[in-house]
């Protein structure tokens, strides 16, 4: 995956291929956006350590960032209108759905206090982007109650995500080890998170 990856980091490309897989992560979440990103990372650290090939043409890694961030927000936003559009088939969905149903009470009343963190914890857990946005625009949540704090999570999670891939390749080089130990992190904030969500605090 690093070379194929690789291959693209002289690009441009590599910013929309970035972005394009961490937008549709709302609607499927089981595409690798995380691992694209890291590895895009990794590959930007070790050819800037090294200095193989041509050090200037690996991926800018603020430019990495805010491609990931930007895509996160844009995503949920699009999720978040169609939710609200969506009407009575899709409260009809949702009300089948114990998760959403649950998800959707909880975010409620975290953004009715003024608070989301929900929001920001969700970002990182498995699927936890798709419930609160759908969940927010289905619950027809204010933009302005629900926007700030998906830009914090697209931000905090484009930072760490890049963090980890940019110093795993710093400290262990681009190999599959360093890509590997990055992912296992991503993945244990993922478990973290998950397991945050369902505490009654954030459900109070």
């Amino acid at each position: 995956m690093l070379e194929s990856v690789g291959s693209l980091t002289g690009s441009p490309w590599i910013y929309v291929v970035v972005a394009v897989s961490v937008l549709l992560d709302v609607f499927l979440p089981v595409l690798p956006s995380g691992v694209l990103v890291i590895t895009a990372a990794t590959a930007a650290a070790a050819g800037s350590a090294t200095g193989a090939g041509v050090p200037h043409e690996v991926p800018d890694i603020l430019a990495l960032t805010l491609s990931a961030a930007t895509a996160s927000v844009l995503g949920d936003l699009v999720a978040y209108r169609l939710a609200w559009r969506g009407g009575a088939r899709l409260d009809r969905a949702i009300a089948r759905s114990r998760r959403l149903t649950s998800a959707q009470e909880r975010l409620g009343a975290a953004l009715s206090r003024g608070g989301g963190a929900l929001v920001v914890i969700a970002r990182f857990a498995p699927a936890g982007r798709s419930v609160v946005s759908l969940g927010a625009g289905a619950a027809h949540r204010r933009v302005r109650e629900f926007l700030p704090w998906s830009i914090l999570a697209g931000v905090a999670w484009a930072a760490y995500s890049v963090a980890l891939g940019y110093f795993g390749g710093q400290w262990l080089g681009a190999t599959w080890i360093a890509t590997a130990v990055s992912v296992a992190a991503l993945f244990a904030a993922g478990a973290g998170a998950a397991f945050l969500v369902r505490r009654p605090a954030l459900q109070d």
